[in-house]
Parts: C-alpha cells; structure tokens; sequence
C-alpha cells in the first residue's frame, strides 16, 4: 500500500518499426552515398580508421565504424557552471532549458524599437538569465554589430563570464577563436585538467546541408575532440530546398550529417562528449522564410530527438521560440508549445529561449515568458503520483463527512507542493485586474525583467578571473 509510483508524460512519435527503417536509411545514406570532407586531417583519419573514398572524392562508412563510435559516445554528459559547482546532467531525457546566439536584432527594454545587437545586450541577457531560476545554461543571445567580427564571438563569450555563473554553449568564428575560447575555459579552472574534468563550456558547430563537412567545422571538431570540449555538431537541412521535403527524409539526412562528424569525433578520442542535435528548418514554399514553428518543423525536430534516444546520445533541442516579430500572442502560443514539446519528448539542451522573427531578434521580456511557461512545463513534467498519500481515501473518507477539504490537514500539507503558482500569468477576476492596471503578459514580463536588471550586476567573478579573462580578448589577434 505505501509504495510510490508515478506516471510521468511522456510523448513518442515513432513506432519501433519507424527508427529501425530511419537508422536504416542513415546507414545507407553513410555507407553507400558518402559525404564531401574538406579537411585533409578528416579525411586522414576517416580512410585510416575504415572509411573508403568512392570515385567521386566522397567518404563512405561502413556500419562497423557507426556502430564502434555509438558504444565509445558517453549516454550522459555532466556539466558544471562556473564556480565547478555540478549544474546539467544530460541523458535520460532530462530536458534543461537556455538561451540562443547570434541574434541581430535586439527589441529594446526601454523603447520597444527594433535596433541592432550591440555587446552590451549579450551582458544584459545573461545578467536577466542569472536572475531566472527555470533557465539553465546561456548562450549569448546577441551578434555585436559595434565588435569586430573576427572578435565578436570571443568578446561575447567574455560577457557570459562577466556577467553569469551558468554554463554555456558557445559558437567560434573558426579554430583561433575556439581555442581563445578553450584559454578562457582554463582560465577559470585554473588549467586545462581543471577544464577537462570539469567542462563549463560547450561548443557549437554545424556540417553544410547537404552531406558536406567544411573546413572550419571540421577543425573544430577535431579540437574539441582532442580537448574535451562536449560538442554539439547540429545540422540545420532545410527542407525542400538543401534536404528533402519530406520530414522522414529530411531527418534521415541530417542524423546521418551529424553522425558523419560523431565517428570522426570519436576515432580522434574515444570517449569525448558529444551532443546530437538537428535543427530541421522549413523553408515555406510561400514566404520563403525559414520557419522555426511550422507544424513541419516540430514533427522534424522531435523525430530526431527521439532518434537520439534510439542512439543513446544526449540530444540538443529548441525551446521558446517563435516566428512572431514581437512577444505577442502568436510569441506566447509558440514559445509555449514548444517547450512542452520538448519536455515531454526529453530533449536534453533546449536552446532559443526568447528568440523571435526567425531566429534573427531578441527580447528580454520574451526570455522572462519563456521562464514562465518553462516553470508551469516542469510541474506538469512532474505527472501524477500515484500511493496511499496522493489517493486520499481517508481523506475523502472524512470529507465525506465534514462537506469540505479546506480545513483537512492533507490539504495544508500539499497546497504549497502540489499546485504551481505562475509569477505572470494572469488569474485575477476581471474587476481585480483592472484594479491592478489591466496588465497584459508582455507588460508583466517586461516589468520583470527590469526589476531583475534593475536588482543588481548578475552574478560577476572574482575582480582578479575577471580581468585576466579581458586581457585574453584584449590581446586576441586571429
């Protein structure tokens, strides 16, 4: 009688049959139709390690190099944020949740006008993510137009340092920079063995839809690998355009893209951490935007999560996004959906939260939405407990007789626990909310994140790590 179980959500696209014919189709796609390699180290390794070279230049793997890199892949991938403190264990379809990079556009706090990302809005957005307890790792969430571009990714991953202890998921222009990247890293472990043991920062690269691994990705790869650095390597296929339009074959191109680079990652070091990840962009036949929120889109993303758990790879995944240029109701209805998507599919790193416009502008009070709708995600992700405490029967027993549950003990011991309380979700009646000045959700969530801001400087390093890291960017010449 007092044992405990519980039925956690869970969602599943795919039957047994369906992953079986997909890990087919990636074998093929791998064995018989080969990639382009265009780095002369890759493909060094790649024929020495088994691979062959068809008559066309292309690399083709046999399954045996598939299958030997899926056993050596670790099935979970710990992170700590900067204080070495353990902060994400991926695997296990625990699903965390993050912000994007690379955003042009900023929708400014204070004005409300679109303008240009500078630095100083990559130090804001992690100031306000430090401050937001339901997301759990950064990225820079900004392109700074007013940094050099050979210097902007490594300047903007200074300004996560400065500004947040969360981990990180960062993206480099090339080698040079990742390896600046990599100092920074050391430098706040205090030496490489510290940044191996303890990773705080991932890496971000991408092959080139279709089935082409270029030089610069390839050499990031082939660094992390050799550092420990955990790897994301994410194709981003665009569907109808450089994949097929058809979501099968569309995912079944992009997971053998990435598995392309996980063999390679892996006869360079057995063992290194790796992440999978696919981002299955649409390409609308109308708009001929790239849309991150077509129905299209999800079923292509989602498909190739749960083929992460076929693998049994950690997985990279989207959350909190939306094709709306502001943070409207199209913006709460996508960015919502999506993040219960990826909870119940069990994506490990949901990246994106508080992008708008296609994955080009960014809005503070978007993130904090997002935050909200993460929270009410993970009490629902919580499922139903079933046991003698959660059944009640006593409880209704003497409910039976009382006529009411509001005074019962059972009832005090579980309101705080059972029931989730939103920060910006309105519940008020309607004379109340007008009382209280008719708020909408972008204008609560917008109050917010100035308080926050306004609240103090995030959570900064020791004066001494936060100057040897601006002499690293400082001195940086690639």
């Amino acid at each position: 009688m007092n044992q405990s179980s519980s039925s956690l959500p869970r969602l599943t696209l795919l039957e047994q049959e369906d992953k079986n014919r997909l890990s087919g189709a990636v074998i093929e796609i791998l064995e018989s139709i080969g990639m382009e390699v265009h780095l002369d180290e890759a493909r060094d390794l790649l024929i020495k390690g088994g691979a062959r070279e068809d008559s066309s230049g292309r690399i083709c793997l046999p399954p045996v190099m598939l299958e030997a890199a899926l056993v050596s892949a670790p099935k979970n991938v710990l992170l700590f944020d900067r204080e070495g403190e353990p902060a994400l264990d991926l695997g296990e379809r625990r699903a965390y949740f993050g912000t994007g990079s690379d955003l042009w556009y900023q929708i400014d706090l204070q004005s409300g006008e679109r303008r240009p990302s500078v630095l100083e809005d990559t130090a804001r957005a992690a100031r306000l993510a430090q401050g937001l307890d339901n997301l759990d790792f950064v990225m820079t969430a900004a392109h700074a137009s007013d940094v050099e571009p050979e210097r902007a990714y490594l300047a903007e991953v200074a300004q996560l340092i400065l500004n947040t202890s969360k981990p990180m998921i960062h993206i480099a222009k090339d080698v040079s920079d990742l390896a600046a990247m990599w100092e920074l890293a050391s430098l706040v472990r205090g030496g490489e063995e510290g940044a191996r043991v303890k990773p705080y920062m991932i890496h971000y690269a991408e092959p080139t839809s279709p089935l082409k691994h270029g030089r610069d990705s390839l050499a990031k790869l082939l660094f992390c690998a050799e550092k420990g650095i955990p790897l994301v390597y994410s194709p981003a296929p665009l569907a109808g355009s450089t994949a097929p339009l058809t979501v099968a074959g569309h995912v079944a191109q992009g997971l053998a893209e990435g598995l392309f680079g996980l063999v390679l990652h892996q006869l360079k070091n057995p063992g290194a951490p790796f992440i999978m990840g696919m981002g299955p962009a649409i390409l609308d036949m109308v708009t001929t935007q790239s849309s991150y929120n077509a129905p299209e889109y999800y079923l292509g993303y989602l498909t190739a999560v749960e083929m992460s758990h076929y693998y049994g790879l950690p997985s990279f995944g989207y959350a909190g996004t939306s094709d709306a240029q502001i943070p409207d109701g199209q913006a709460a209805l996508e960015s919502g959906l999506l993040i219960y998507l990826s909870s119940l599919i069990g994506a490990n790193l949901n990246h994106d939260v508080g992008y708008l416009d296609f994955g080009r502008t960014g809005a503070l009070e978007f993130m904090v939405m997002g935050d909200e709708f993460i929270s009410q995600a993970r009490r629902f992700m919580r499922g139903v407990p079933v046991n003698e405490e959660t059944l009640a029967l006593e409880v209704i027993r003497a409910g039976a007789q009382g006529k009411q549950y509001l005074t019962n003990p059972h009832t005090l011991r579980h309101c705080r626990s059972e029931q989730w309380r939103p920060r910006l979700l309105n519940r008020l009646g309607y004379e109340k909310w007008r009382r209280s000045g008719a708020p909408d959700l972008q204008e609560a969530a917008r109050k917010r994140a100035l308080a926050i801001l306004d609240g103090g400087p995030g959570k900064p390093p020791a004066p001494d790590l936060a100057g040897r890291v601006l002499r690293v960017v400082d001195k940086f010449r690639p």
